[in-house]
């Protein structure tokens, strides 16, 4: 009996100090995870860094693209959606890069993207943009679109935003090709190899949500006055199609890294009005199809010359260089580092006065 007492007394007393060390083991757990996320974080800034000095001190000619049909910048201080063809990670970077010119669109536009962009480094960037990150796969649709609504309806708007770009294919070409082309053969749909089908869902609500409704030539349950003072709605659709010379999609790790050598990117831009656009969920459907199997075919004259085709009644199509200020490249790079550097020391500053 005098055994077993004493066993039972000492796991109370090494339960009683485990307690009362329970505080201590804790702190050390968060202090170093705080320690582990710092140098995490001081070696991701000082990596980026070198890239970014390493890529500015490169010869200039970094990147080229040929900008080819509608010129967007007439419709830049409209509201409009951009429908993008996708084909890989590296499609972000383009049309970033092609929109900078664009007065403010760059600034008051929103980007529906896969929610797995919400964890990358530019993910609390987006979030704090307000963009909308969606879950693909069946079992999420019908909930992710009405988050979307509810998303546009609470940040579009007060926001101030322009433009939304959307990839109607959810997915990239490679990934999506077969599952579409079996979706096609299935419902007697055209084959397409150089784009897929893309899903409805995303446009109609963007659609649904945005578009001003009229009737009789003015706006719906309002009059002149009211149109004044309220946006005008989404007015213009543009249909974006990316290309790249012998379809090799430039991806992220190209952009940062610059091992290819270089290229020519050609963007393609053709403008709808929005009274030229089907609401209703069925038309809607089949215009959208119809706007991708243009795609197709731009892409294939493309591919076949090098060139896009020229538009209806020209018999030769134009391209346009599109080209970036070196100056502003140049500060805009130097303000980001200054800043980076000032948050750098503010942070270690915080850092050595807590640890």
């Amino acid at each position: 009996m005098g055994c077993w007492w004493e066993d039972r007394t000492a796991a109370h007393v090494s339960m009683a100090v485990t307690l009362e060390e329970a505080p201590w083991l804790g702190w050390i757990v968060v202090k170093a995870l705080v320690r582990f996320a710092f140098m995490v974080a001081n070696n991701l800034v000082a990596i980026s860094s070198y890239v970014c000095y390493v890529i500015v001190l490169q010869p200039l000619r970094l990147l080229d693209m040929m900008e080819w049909g509608d010129d967007i910048k007439a419709v830049s201080k409209d509201e409009a959606v951009m429908l993008v063809n996708h084909q890989a990670t590296g499609d972000v970077c383009t049309l970033m890069m092609c929109l900078q010119d664009k007065g403010l669109v760059v600034a008051q536009m929103m980007w529906l993207m896969d929610h797995i962009f919400k964890y990358t480094n530019f993910g609390i960037v987006s979030l704090i943009h307000g963009d909308f990150f969606i879950r693909q796969g069946k079992s999420h649709r019908d909930q992710q679109l009405l988050l979307l609504k509810k998303h546009l309806e609470n940040n579009y708007r007060s926001r101030d935003r322009k433009w939304i770009v959307l990839f109607p294919e959810g997915g990239f070409l490679r990934k999506r090709r077969e599952t579409s082309q079996a979706y096609a053969k299935k419902n007697n749909l055209p084959f397409l190899t150089h784009v897929t089908l893309p899903r409805i869902g995303a446009t109609n609500i963007i659609l649904s949500a945005l578009v001003a409704r009229q009737e009789n030539g003015s706006p719906a349950g309002g009059d002149a006055k009211e149109l004044e003072s309220k946006s005008k709605g989404l007015q213009w659709i543009i249909d974006t199609t990316i290309a790249y010379p012998k379809a090799e999609p430039i991806d992220i790790q190209t952009w940062i890294l610059g091992y290819r050598k270089p290229t020519v990117t050609h963007v393609h831009y053709r403008i709808f009005p929005i009274k030229d656009v089907p609401l209703e969920t069925d038309d809607l459907a089949d215009w959208l199809y119809q706007r991708f199997i243009e795609k197709e075919e731009l892409l294939s004259h493309f591919y076949e010359t090098g060139a896009f085709p020229p538009p209806k009644g020209r018999k030769e199509a134009v391209s346009r260089e599109m080209t970036l200020s070196n100056m502003w490249i140049f500060l805009i790079q130097s303000f980001a580092f200054l800043s980076g550097y000032m948050w750098y020391n503010i942070i270690q500053y915080f850092y050595h006065c807590l640890f």
